[in-house]
């Protein structure tokens, strides 16, 4: 006998098209800031510049994972998602216990709140999103 599941609805459709202009919107940001402060003071502190240049690159790999839609793209958005969650709290609780830690902001500084906190929000809506579209068992 064989087992035949619901199709997985597409991640770029409906609101997954505005998570992946998110996306991409925070990837433009995160490689501009991560850019200019590797260019231009890489040796104040490179810990911070380098993550948030990971950021820039969780950013992007996510949105193409989410815009691909796919089984692979939906695997390449919940492996960023999560590393991205991860990050950002790992590099939260971080940055507010030792500041020494992070001599200048990174994107996930503070949970983001440079940005508004929506590098916090940003995986939980993702992941969120990638659950949603789930096929029905």
């Amino acid at each position: 006998m064989v087992e035949t599941r619901a199709p997985e609805r597409a991640t770029n459709k409906g609101p997954g098209r505005l998570l992946i202009a998110v996306y991409i919107i925070f990837a433009i940001a995160a490689t501009s800031r991560a850019g200019l402060q590797i260019a231009t003071k890489f040796d104040e502190a490179p810990v911070a510049y380098l993550l948030s240049a990971l950021a820039a690159l969780i950013y992007i790999v996510a949105a193409v994972g989410l815009a691909r839609a796919g089984h692979t793209g939906r695997r390449v958005a919940l492996a960023c998602c999560s590393v991205e969650l991860v990050g950002v709290v790992g590099v939260g609780i971080l940055s507010l216990a030792d500041r020494a830690l992070f001599p200048d902001e990174t994107v996930w500084s503070g949970f983001g709140s440079g940005y508004g906190y929506v590098p916090l929000v940003l995986p939980v809506l993702g992941l969120y999103w990638l659950w949603r579209t789930r096929h029905d068992a």
